[in-house]
């Protein structure tokens, strides 16, 4: 049966009398069901604080730390987004300079086919990238397209570029030719063709969850980022040789970042995340920082991970 609809005073009764949450302060727990909503809010942030296996709630927990468990996936998404649009930034600069370098800059040449690695596994992939980038050549909703196209009838790769998603920027390095991929990898020190591959992949899926305000804390992607020298250094766990974090969750995303971005530029990432974390646990006390960092798929010494060399 559908669940009723439920007022916001019937949702805080439901969250005091049913669901046994402690609530301090009725007007800002209605204005906060207002602002957010039941199912975003509750329903997206309420398993760290159940009791494992049951559906009942750890005794004594408060409606603002469900608040603050929002808030503080709202700050991760910001943060996170943040240093996933500087390597975005930074890959859309090398697909078009090395795309360009060895093919030219006429629209024709991005619209070839066969100026990308078109072996039969990849025919249908590239018709696809093709198309889209095709299509977004006649576009009107980005003026810097339509005056390329209309003054000089040629948009060329490095202004068409800036309208592609990280999505649609992943899929043309991965149709690059090798020697193109391999040039794009090499601004990348310990990172070689396929790695940086599989680290836009998974970037991409974190990106769009960070983009569409989704619960990104505890994401886990369908793909993951490949085994480096992180994972053995951090000495991650493995089972049946696959290692238990740091693969497909959000501290994928953290190695990933340690790899491609400039020294300076991680550690002020990781310091900012280490703030966050800190004071989220300091606002809960039904939330052990074992029980966050494991949601998160963080190993606990997490934060050794700007001390070895990569």
């Amino acid at each position: 049966m559908p669940k009723p609809f439920l007022t916001y005073e019937q949702q805080l009764i439901k969250l005091r009398d049913e669901k046994h949450i402690v609530i301090t302060d009725e007007t800002k727990t209605l204005c906060k069901l207002q602002q957010v909503g039941y199912y975003s809010l509750v329903s997206g942030y309420k398993h760290l604080f159940r009791i494992p296996a049951q559906k009942i709630y750890k005794n004594g927990t408060a409606f603002e730390e469900l608040v603050s468990l929002y808030e503080f996936d709202e700050a991760l998404r910001e943060l996170f987004l943040h240093y996933l649009l500087h390597i975005e930034r930074h890959i859309r600069s090398l697909l078009s300079y090395y795309f360009t370098e060895k093919y030219g800059e006429a629209q024709s040449t991005y619209l070839l086919k066969t100026n990308y690695n078109y072996v039969r596994k990849h025919q249908q992939g590239i018709d696809r990238l093709v198309y889209e980038l095709q299509k977004l050549t006649l576009t009107t909703q980005h003026s810097y397209i339509a005056y390329q196209r209309n003054t000089y009838h040629n948009v060329p790769l490095w202004v068409l570029v800036n309208a592609l998603t990280f999505g649609t920027l992943s899929k043309m390095y991965f149709f690059f030719p090798l020697g193109l991929q391999s040039k794009v990898s090499k601004n990348f020190a310990h990172v070689n063709e396929k790695q940086l591959g599989q680290f836009l992949t998974v970037m991409t899926k974190f990106r769009n969850v960070c983009a569409h305000n989704e619960r990104l804390f505890s994401y886990r992607s369908k793909d993951a980022i490949p085994d480096m020298a992180l994972h053995s250094k951090l000495g991650i766990p493995k089972e049946r040789s696959l290692y238990q974090c740091g693969k497909n969750d959000l501290f994928a995303v953290v190695i990933a970042f340690r790899y491609l971005l400039p020294k300076q530029e991680f550690l002020k990432f990781k310091r900012t995340l280490t703030v966050q974390i800190d004071s989220f646990l300091k606002s809960t006390t039904h939330i052990s920082e074992e029980e966050l960092l494991r949601a998160m798929g963080f190993p606990a010494n997490w934060k050794k991970i700007s001390l070895y060399r990569i």
